[in-house]
């Protein structure tokens, strides 16, 4: 039985019992400090079970598939995940809830009825715990589900007994086991087991039997039923509560492992496709043969291979995927710095598997495919996961390579595996020079260390980190006092005026855009541009984001074309092309009104959009970096996760409002601790002296900047954002233009409206575009485009004639080894046509493999193999053979095991379907 369907009928079975189907929450909790990551199925109805809430809609009974992940804070199995049966970072836990609704008797009748009735586990392959002081529990086995004594088990509160704080809800739980020595096929007792537990022969074992067996994973649990039965006081004293509940949680990864006969969750269908994708990628095959278990592999260097590793990649694509898509990010700091963690695990497992190229990305790929439908965010953010995961892996294999080198040598491998004693420690110093030298984060240092039995001295290698930190700044020091970095400011390669050579340039830009002036210093740059000072400039030097002012200056009988200013030890030098020769005295500068008006729209702009990000966002948003031009404005800032569409409206609309409001815009200076002191933000980074520039806009936003602005608000006209996406680990950036380019934007925008309504010939209203006659035509188009697709798939499949191509080709089949088999040239204009062939050509098989070869309309040459899950399930899956077959004539391809494709030269087509038949015959043979 396949885990989705072992899914739909658990929520169908308690839907039917009268229980609301929730849908899983966020792995990020709502509203809970306390935890990094939703871990278990109660969590998005904590505030219910303590009282703070009222049940879901008013239902107090609840069902839910909920997503969890264990990889951080007190649950965390991030590195046990690979190296057992059934440790992951993210899985889906089952639950079916009571809110003060029924209690201990129906939750076990419930329990018992769907794992004996829906799944059909047979009863004497199962096993009950109980709390050993909860003799209602024991009896109402015993009566509700006519479980004998000798199969339910006592076990003390570490086992059995469940609380969600030191005080506050508890009480005691009931757990299901399973014998996986009857139920799994490739169950093997232990190397050197023995004792009650290993007998297969008798049906009833002892406590200590059921708990050393328990242990070894014979008796595997899959479903925890806990009863809120009491509240505990800070005396320790047990409060029966006044409406007793109940919470369960039931292993969807190991009911899967259950019901489809293998003691291993990684060999269940949720992982099947994940692994054969990393064995796609590596060129390893992955060494489980189903009923045997687990075998060796063996790299192409004829190393032996640790199938963990194969493991490890799969349950951390599912990880990365379902956290970002719930709008983690990769940072250095809670939850982004655990989803790092996992990101940098899978690099690091797929190097050992000799990867040098990202690889996690085609996997978390996977994962997006065959499990989008359950949970669309899924395919919704695909791109965000996609993008995010690759140039997390290209980031970490820049610098990996070495440094797992130099690991080898500080700690190598032991040469027998399974000891639990600490072989040595690694020093500070040399975990430093991972760090250092290599990009190694100490974290992983740590974990790798930790898998060989080796410690880290971490109290060492923070010393380093601070002597290194010391011995930079001193370095820094020393430079700006005795060498400039900038040759620019070398006051022999300027001409200066010496009349005016002691007047300082002093910028008038705030508030006007053309000044009278004069020339004090001209230099001749290597480019032929030159550089002119004048002593007072309207120009607008490059600095806290905004560019520098364009303009002119001219003088008697030359002028200047001026594209670049720079501040050179606090004078201001206007760069440009020059025309004459340039004299000293008097000059005039002009910067042109709109471009700077334009710039003070976005400058003024962007602080509005600060605001609004701190006050939709959170307090945690800070300016990380911005630029601010005449065309547009673009902001960074610290975020974790992508900004979801409300949110980025809710922005725009409190940016606008603030816009609308026509507030002044003010201006002073102060010192800087009374700035601070009385609001002002100081933006991360910059330095700012004992007197600082300070811009106002009264109600909405208060920073220090030296930047233009405009008056008033109102001059800035409108606020459109036009880009939202993160540039690195925790930073987001959001891209904006104002005004003029604002307006622009929205007209270019109702322009390809126009051109769309043009083309689906709906008719205008007026100078506006007809929004909801252009939405019914499509609606219209797609339902069109559906019924089309109906009916070619009817045509495929024969329709009510019983004719169509697929039951021909069907009908074309030989058997080969006792399977049906056919491979031969189809006609088809494209690969979705191909693909619909091939799902009806499959289901009109019945049972067996097809192979179809097919040139498409654009005159490329396609492959597609297809494969009953009968064939599947013998080892003929659909991507191997199409695989194999490709190869014989230089193609590549791949898939999933029931339909895969590959690409091939269109006048190799023939002889590729020619060399099928042979290579199936082999392949079945085999199986």
């Amino acid at each position: 039985m396949l885990a989705s369907e072992i899914r739909s009928r658990f929520l169908a079975y308690f839907e039917k019992n009268g229980h609301a189907i929730r849908p899983s929450s966020a792995l990020v909790p709502a509203d809970d400090p306390t935890l990094l990551f939703t871990n278990a199925g109660m969590v998005q109805f904590k505030k219910v079970f303590l009282g703070m809430e009222d049940a879901p809609d008013g239902n107090r009974r609840a069902t839910t598939s909920q997503k969890c992940v264990r990889a951080g804070g007190k649950h965390n199995d991030l590195e046990q995940v690979g190296h057992t049966a059934r440790h992951h970072t993210f899985f889906e836990m089952l639950g079916n809830f009571s809110f003060g609704d029924y209690f201990k008797r129906d939750a076990i009748r419930f329990a018992w009825e769907f794992i004996t009735e829906d799944l059909k586990i047979p009863r004497e392959h199962l096993r009950v715990t109980v709390f050993h002081e909860d003799d209602e529990a024991r009896q109402l086995w015993k009566d509700v589900a006519n479980v004998p004594d000798n199969r339910i088990y006592g076990l003390g509160a570490k086992d059995n007994f469940w609380q969600m704080a030191d005080t506050g809800p508890c009480g005691p739980c009931t757990e299901i086991y399973v014998d996986l020595a009857h139920m799994a096929p490739d169950w093997a007792f232990p190397k050197d087991a023995h004792g009650e537990w290993t007998n297969t022969e008798i049906q009833d074992y002892s406590l200590d039997a059921f708990v050393e067996g328990a242990e070894a994973g014979r008796f595997l649990e899959i479903w925890n039923l806990v009863f809120m039965q009491f509240d505990r006081q800070q005396d320790g004293t047990m409060v029966p509560l006044p409406k007793p509940s109940v919470d369960t949680g039931a292993g969807l990864e190991r009911i899967a492992a259950v019901m489809q006969g293998v003691t291993n969750n990684f060999h269940t269908d949720l992982f099947r496709p994940l692994i054969a994708k990393v064995e796609e990628i590596v060129g390893i095959g992955y060494p489980y043969r189903p009923g045997v278990g687990l075998g060796s592999a063996v790299g192409k260097d004829g190393r032996e291979i640790d199938p963990a590793s194969f493991r490890v990649i799969a349950d951390h694509a599912r990880a990365t995927a379902f956290l970002l898509a719930d709008g983690v990010f990769p940072s250095n700091e809670g939850r982004g710095y655990v989803l790092r963690r996992i990101l940098r695990r899978a690099v690091r497992h797929a190097w050992l598997l000799g990867r040098r190229e990202p690889t996690l990305v085609h996997v978390v790929d996977v994962v997006i495919e065959t499990m989008r439908d359950l949970y669309p965010e899924l395919h919704v953010r695909r791109k965000h996961i996609l993008e995010t995961t690759r140039a997390e892996e290209e980031r970490f294999l820049t610098t990996i390579d070495a440094g797992m080198t130099r690991f080898e040598e500080l700690a190598p491998a032991a040469s027998t595996q399974g000891s639990t004693t600490m072989r040595g420690t690694l020093s500070g110093e040399d975990a430093f020079r991972l760090y250092d030298t290599f990009g190694f984060p100490i974290d992983l240092t740590e974990l790798m260390a930790r898998e060989r039995g080796y410690l880290v001295d971490i109290a060492g290698f923070e010393q380093s980190l601070s002597a290194q930190r010391k011995q930079s700044q001193d370095e820094r020091k020393s430079r700006q006092i005795t060498v400039s970095a900038d040759d620019f400011g070398d006051p022999t390669q300027w001409t200066h005026d010496q009349q005016h050579a002691a007047k300082l340039g002093r910028f008038v830009g705030y508030d006007v855009t053309e000044a009278e002036t004069v020339v004090t210093a001209v230099r001749a740059l290597p480019d032929g541009r030159v550089a002119v000072m004048l002593r007072e400039t309207p120009f607008y030097a490059e600095s806290g984001g905004q560019v520098s002012d364009h303009g002119t200056i001219t003088g008697a009988g030359w002028s200047v074309s001026v594209s670049e200013v720079k501040k050179l030890d606090g004078r201001i030098a206007a760069i440009g092309t020059a025309t004459g020769e340039i004299t000293f005295g008097p000059a005039h500068a002009v910067v042109p009104r709109e471009r700077r008006h334009d710039t003070e729209r976005n400058h003024t702009a962007t602080h509005l959009l600060h605001a609004a990000l701190r006050h939709v966002l959170g307090e945690h948003v800070h300016q990380a970096g911005s630029l601010v031009s005449p065309d547009r404005l673009r902001f960074d800032f610290t975020h974790h996760g992508p900004l979801t569409h409300d949110q980025l409206v809710a922005i725009e609309a409190q940016v606008n409002a603030g816009v609308w409001t026509a507030a002044p815009v003010n201006t002073r200076e102060s010192a800087y601790a009374d700035a601070v002191a009385q609001g002002a933000m100081a933006l991360f980074g910059e330095k700012y002296g004992d007197v600082v520039r300070v811009v106002e806009i009264p109600a909405l936003s208060v920073e220090l900047c030296g930047g233009t602005h405009v008056k008033n608000t109102a001059e800035i006209g409108l606020v459109r954002i036009v880009s939202e996406g993160g540039v690195a680990a925790g930073v987001r950036r959001i891209e904006a233009v104002t005004g003029p380019r604002a307006f622009q934007f929205l007209a270019d925008r109702e322009r390809a409206l126009v051109q769309v309504a043009t083309r689906l010939k709906v008719p205008m209203a007026g100078t506006a575009t007809n929004i909801e006659q252009i939405e019914k035509k499509i609606d219209a188009l797609i339902d069109e485009r559906k019924q089309l697709e109906k009916r070619l798939d009817e045509a495929m499949r024969g329709g009510a004639s019983g004719g169509g191509v697929a039951q021909q080709l069907a009908a074309q089949a030989t058997e080969v080894h006792g399977v049906r088999f056919i491979a031969t040239r189809v006609e088809v204009v494209d690969v979705k046509a191909l693909q619909a062939l091939g799902d009806s050509l499959r289901e009109a098989l019945g049972s067996g493999v097809a192979v179809l070869g097919a040139v498409l309309a654009d005159g490329k040459g396609a492959l597609l193999a297809v494969s009953t899950d009968d064939a599947r399930d013998r080892g003929l899956r659909a991507d191997i053979v199409v695989r194999e077959v490709a190869a014989t004539v230089g193609g590549r391809g791949g898939g999933k095991p029931h339909m895969a494709q590959a690409g091939v030269e269109a006048d190799k087509l023939d002889a590729a379907i020619a060399a099928a038949a042979e290579i199936f015959a082999r392949l079945a043979a085999a199986g």
